[in-house]
């Protein structure tokens, strides 16, 4: 719970407790006016008479605190408050506001205590309790870790990542070393989807691919994005310890990090990290605010899925920072014969149950071709759900995308496949990674045994997930004949 400390309260300092006392979290007054104690209280808000200046006073009677606003509309009592503020607790988040008409050399000396100054000339409400709310005091705890590292960052990606993962990486990583913590963009597997290509090519990402396995010993620390566990979506080690989680998945259980900013009520992670870069003040260059405004664009499926109104506020602030013709770049990247091939085998294989579709694909190279398989498929009249999967290196990958329905694919895949696999993703557009173990190493003559367990494993935990979730019509979708008869008998 974030406990905020006001030390003195003039006519700025009462509005501003007005407003911030809605907030979750302790709020605590200290002020030497006593006429101004009995109006707090009466308006049922903490306060007490002390001396806001006197860091002794100031730790007697508060402890723990992480936000201090020192608020009263004298100068020379703002400076004297922030000084013993700043004594009485470190580590707190300072906010200092300047009170009226400051001399100047009383103005440098407030510039060299406050982490945030609040000049009355162009102080906006919106701005101030930004920066002594939540979100204020998350960058303060992000910014004071990233300076604690001993070494190098890195900022890993879930495997083969996307551009709402990518531009999160990169945004992080400028961050880091905007506050002098050096920074690598790590990831395992591939970018193999031709958007995700030309994304990274045109933006002339600085990447590190890392094999399974790899000696990770350089780095001091290491921070997740767009994703929240280590070993789940990832080749890190599952014991890795983290530091920095920033994701805009809800989370299927506890985050262990000395970090956490995971806000599931927004639409992409690159929001939460354009965000931290606005409160900044950062000057982003054009590929970063380019690759951030994609990101966006890209997991909110141009604004119509998973929308908040923090995402809009980020794509304002991007828009005229970013490279329009890039976006166009990125938005039409020629097709691979392989992505074609494997669309065209989930329309030959399709089964169709209901409103539901499935189809297995076979062997692949290429995994990101099965999204694109499923929002092809998601076209077709009457389907509402899609679900395409296929094989590789000895892994199952799953994609699922689902149009005009109550259903939650996220929740869905991870009730289905949680508990042998990973699994996870939205409300319409899911995924999941099941291994097939010893299975990989199966000769051709076993392949119907192979094809059985498969369709076991995928589509029977499949149908019997969906078709347990409250107001779910049994039998529109769970008539379930011999399926994937042709998964392997076709071309390979």
């Amino acid at each position: 719970m974030v406990f905020r400390l006001v030390l003195g309260c003039g006519s700025f300092g009462h509005s501003l407790v007005e407003t911030i006392r809605r907030d979750s979290g302790r709020l605590l007054v200290l002020t030497n006016e006593e006429r101004r104690v009995e109006t707090l209280r009466s308006d049922s808000i903490n306060a007490k008479l002390a001396d806001p200046t006197n860091a002794t006073a100031i730790a007697d009677a508060a402890d723990g605190v992480d936000v201090i606003v020192v608020a009263s509309d004298i100068p020379g009592q703002n400076l004297a408050s922030a000084k013993a503020a700043r004594r009485a607790f470190p580590e707190a988040q300072l906010t200092v506001f300047t009170g009226e008409e400051p001399r100047a050399e009383t103005l440098t000396a407030l510039e060299e205590v406050a982490d945030t100054l609040i000049d009355p000339s162009t102080a906006v409400t919106d701005y101030i309790i930004e920066r002594v709310g939540d979100t204020g005091l998350r960058l303060r705890r992000l910014v004071r870790m990233l300076r604690a590292l001993s070494g190098k960052l890195a900022v890993v990606t879930h495997d083969n990542p996307d551009p709402d993962a990518l531009a999160s990486a990169v945004a992080l990583q400028k961050i880091a070393q905007a506050v002098g913590c050096s920074a690598d963009v790590v990831y395992f597997g591939d970018i193999t989807h031709q958007e995700n290509r030309a994304f990274v090519n045109l933006l002339d990402l600085d990447l590190r691919n890392l094999q399974r396995g790899a000696d990770l010993s350089e780095y001091a620390g290491f921070a997740l994005v767009d994703h929240s566990r280590p070993g789940v979506n990832d080749q890190l080690p599952p014991d890795t310890n983290v530091d920095v989680v920033i994701d805009h998945h809800p989370p299927r259980a506890p985050i262990d990090a000395r970090f956490v900013d995971v806000r599931s009520d927004v639409g992409a992670t690159s929001t939460l990290l354009t965000d931290y870069l606005m409160q900044l003040g950062y000057k982003l260059d054009t590929a970063v605010a380019t690759g951030l405004l994609y990101g966006i664009r890209v997991d909110t499926k141009d604004f119509s899925r998973d929308i908040s109104p923090a995402d809009f506020e980020a794509a304002e602030f991007l828009v005229p920072r970013a490279d329009s013709s890039l976006l166009a770049q990125f938005e039409t990247p020629s097709m691979s014969a392989e992505t074609l091939s494997i669309i065209g085998r989930a329309i030959h294989e399709r089964e169709v149950r209901g409103d539901v579709l499935l189809s297995g694909v076979g062997p692949i190279s290429d995994r990101d071709a099965l999204a694109q398989a499923a929002d092809h498929l998601l076209n077709m009249e009457g389907i509402t759900t899609t679900l395409v999967y296929g094989f590789k290196e000895g892994t199952v990958y799953v994609s699922a995308r689902a149009r005009g329905t109550d259903l939650d694919l996220g929740e869905t895949l991870r009730d289905a496949f949680g508990q042998i696999g990973s699994a996870g993703g939205h409300a319409d557009m899911a995924g999941a990674q099941i291994s097939l173990g010893l299975l990989g190493d199966v000769e051709e003559g076993s392949a119907d045994s192979l094809r059985q367990i498969l369709t076991d494993v995928i589509t029977d935990r499949f149908f019997d997930t969906l078709t347990s979730r409250p107001g779910q019509p049994v039998e529109s979708v769970y008539s379930i004949p011999e399926f994937g008869k042709q998964f392997f008998d076709g071309e390979e």
